[in-house]
């Protein structure tokens, strides 16, 4: 048997209008696809279902050939883009504001030979309104040694601060500024609660004015570092300050601001000074949890009331092993304590019977290896009213006495 093939013209002009038809359906289809989908866009963004909104402005754009045919509309398409970290920037960034740090009493004086203008600016952060007043917290570097002070809005107002207190310890300060033009007031987060990888942001004002409301992202990359501190610049460690690391950036001039997590809460200040000697990519904050009080002391008492005991303090192992053994008399196997230098008449320590070129080696059950150790002990674990057992070498002999902490009067 052999098999039928239709090679007639009748059957081959019907399978060519049945592609036709396909063709023109596929393309009719394709068409009425890309309409649904323009037009159901900003419905979609309307009901919340995309990350942004979208607006089109229509307008008649006259597109004419040499007849003057052929009119076309033109559609512009805006973003409003709405995301978590630009809700978080919206909430904190009015908070933050530039500090001017003026240290002329003459401004327009040229032959007075003073400097013109700022001698340095930095960032602060608003966070307390009370009453007619608002108070703004900042590094103690960028206000030290100034002659006025001024606090430099996002839109560009300045207006005159009166410097409340400051505390060399913490690179902390505390500003107070008239409130009628302030907008917002920053919220406290709880820099206990960060996790290693949380976003944060930090906002300020890197180079000045030039760059003010900047914001840099990043993440929290250590907490609980303590960075050592030179406060007096004589080449010697003097106190370990608690901070908050971070990959977002923070260059001069951020100095005060904030560091915000992603629900736009405070919870770091800024510090440049601190950050001073870290490499590139390592941004540190001063936690907030750990200010707060610091804060509070310079707003009401104007310094940080801190437990007093009245020496002047080396640690040991700064003093060389000839001395170690001739003057202070320590036992060959002892090469850490705190060598007193000075004690002050009638304060604490003076009433407690402790002498001058005594070495502290112990408070509280705890060894004292350094002059950083007294003081993080004496700051930070004790207060004003309380009782310390302090232990002690005198002429080679460990001894024990107890002093009773006071405020500083001087």
């Amino acid at each position: 048997m052999g098999y039928y093939d239709d090679h007639s013209q009748g059957r081959n002009q019907k399978m060519n209008r049945n592609r036709g038809s396909f063709l023109l359906a596929s393309i009719v289809g394709a068409i009425l696809g890309a309409m649904l989908v323009v037009i159901s866009i900003p419905a979609l963004s309307n009901q919340g279902f995309l990350p942004y909104n979208v607006q089109p402005n229509q307008s008649q754009s006259a597109g004419t050939n040499d007849n003057n045919q052929d009119n076309f509309v033109q559609q512009q398409v805006s973003y409003d883009v709405n995301t978590n970290t630009t809700k978080a920037i919206d909430k904190a960034a009015d908070a933050v504001v530039g500090i001017n740090n003026i240290q002329t009493s003459n401004f327009w004086n040229d032959e007075s030979g003073d400097d013109q203008g700022p001698a340095g600016t930095g960032s602060g952060v608003v966070y307390k309104k009370a009453g007619d007043k608002v108070y703004v917290v900042t590094n103690h570097h960028v206000v030290e040694g100034a002659t006025q002070l001024e606090v430099t809005l996002n839109d560009g107002t300045k207006i005159p601060a009166k410097l409340l207190g400051s505390d060399v310890w913490t690179d902390l300060a505390v500003l107070e500024v008239d409130a009628g033009k302030i907008k917002k007031i920053a919220e406290f987060g709880d820099s206990d609660a960060l996790k290693m990888g949380e976003p944060v942001m930090a906002i300020g004002n890197p180079l000045g004015a030039t760059f003010s409301g900047s914001v840099t992202q990043g993440i929290i990359s250590g907490i609980n570092r303590t960075i050592p501190v030179d406060i007096n610049q004589d080449g010697i460690m003097d106190w370990q300050a608690e901070v908050l690391q971070t990959d977002a950036a923070i260059n001069p001039g951020n100095s005060g601001g904030a560091l915000i997590n992603i629900a736009g809460q405070l919870i770091g200040i800024n510090s440049m000074k601190i950050a001073q000697n870290a490499v590139e990519g390592i941004g540190l904050s001063i936690p907030i949890n750990y200010a707060r009080p610091i804060i509070n002391d310079l707003e009401q008492y104007g310094e940080v009331r801190r437990p007093y005991m009245g020496v002047d303090l080396k640690s040991v192992a700064e003093i060389p092993g000839y001395y170690q053994e001739e003057a202070l008399k320590l036992p060959r196997e002892i090469n850490y304590g705190v060598a007193l230098r000075q004690v002050v008449p009638n304060s604490p320590a003076s009433q407690a019977g402790l002498r001058e070129l005594d070495v502290i080696v112990e408070m509280d059950g705890k060894t004292i290896h350094d002059v950083i150790d007294l003081r993080k002990h004496l700051y930070q674990e004790t207060k004003i009213g309380d009782q310390m057992e302090i232990k002690y070498y005198r002429d080679g002999k460990l001894q024990t006495t107890k002093i009773t902490l006071a405020e500083d009067q001087s």
